[in-house]
C-alpha cells in the first residue's frame, strides 16, 4: 500500500472511530438528565470556557459562569419538564452537535449543541433554545 493510501485509510478509520464514539457516548445521556431535570450545575460542567448562548431572541458570548447563571435564569422562569435528542451529526466543520426539544411549563424549545473536541473530550461551544 501506498503511502498515500495508508494516510487516507487511516484517516478514515480515526473519522470512523471518533463517529462511532460521538454517536455512542454517554455526555448526550447526561446532559439530558441535567437539561430534562433543570439542573444548569450539571450542564454548565459540559460548557467550555466560552459559550455561546441564545435564548429565543437573546444571544451573547459568555463566559462559563455567566452562561451558567443565564441558564439557572431561563429555567427559574421556565422549569423543564422533559428533554429528548432528536438528531445526531456533525456541522460542515467536523464539529458534533445534537437537536433536541427541551419542554417546559411555558412551552417547547427547540434545541441546538455544538460541541467542541479539546483533547478527546466533548465541550459544549453553543447552545440555543429556540421557543416553538
Amino acid at each position: 500500500m501506498t503511502s498515500k493510501k495508508l494516510i487516507i485509510t487511516s484517516l478514515f478509520i480515526s473519522t470512523a472511530l471518533f463517529t462511532f464514539a460521538f454517536l455512542g457516548s454517554d455526555i448526550f445521556e447526561e446532559i439530558s438528565l441535567a437539561l430534562k431535570s433543570g439542573n444548569c450545575k450539571e450542564v454548565s460542567r459540559y460548557f467550555d470556557s466560552r459559550v455561546e448562548l441564545k435564548i429565543d431572541e437573546v444571544e451573547d458570548i459568555y463566559s462559563k459562569t455567566q452562561a451558567e447563571l443565564i441558564l439557572k435564569d431561563f429555567f427559574e422562569k421556565s422549569p423543564p419538564v422533559n428533554f429528548v435528542i432528536k438528531h445526531k451529526n456533525f456541522s460542515p466543520k467536523g464539529l458534533p452537535y445534537v437537536i433536541g426539544y427541551l419542554q417546559t411549563t411555558s412551552g417547547r424549545y427547540r434545541t441546538y449543541i455544538l460541541f467542541k473536541d479539546i483533547g478527546g473530550k466533548l465541550y459544549i461551544r453553543e447552545l440555543q433554545f429556540e421557543k416553538e
